[in-house]
């Protein structure tokens, strides 16, 4: 298994990626900085109540994490397609 130290710094690294491109969304305003509000939200209930499944079911944090960048790539893919 990956070192869990370098699985959440590079989660972190991604995740500021994300972060720019929803900013970025969001001062654009109108309906789509309105409909990235909203999705982002969404998103963050659904992704902390499937990392509390994972834990509660006997997942490791090291499985969370794998999981977290997964759904980082995804929305990286998603904020910079054209």
């Amino acid at each position: 298994m990956h070192n869990p130290f370098f699985s959440s710094m590079m989660l972190a690294i991604e995740a500021q990626r994300v972060v720019e491109l929803r900013l970025v969304r969001l001062a654009w305003g109108g309906s789509e900085g309105m409909a990235e509000a909203q999705s982002m939200v969404i998103e963050k209930m659904h992704a902390a109540g499937e990392a509390m499944m994972t834990l509660m079911t006997g997942g490791s944090p090291e499985m969370v994490i794998a999981r977290y960048r997964e759904h980082v790539a995804f929305n990286t893919k998603r904020l910079t397609a054209g």
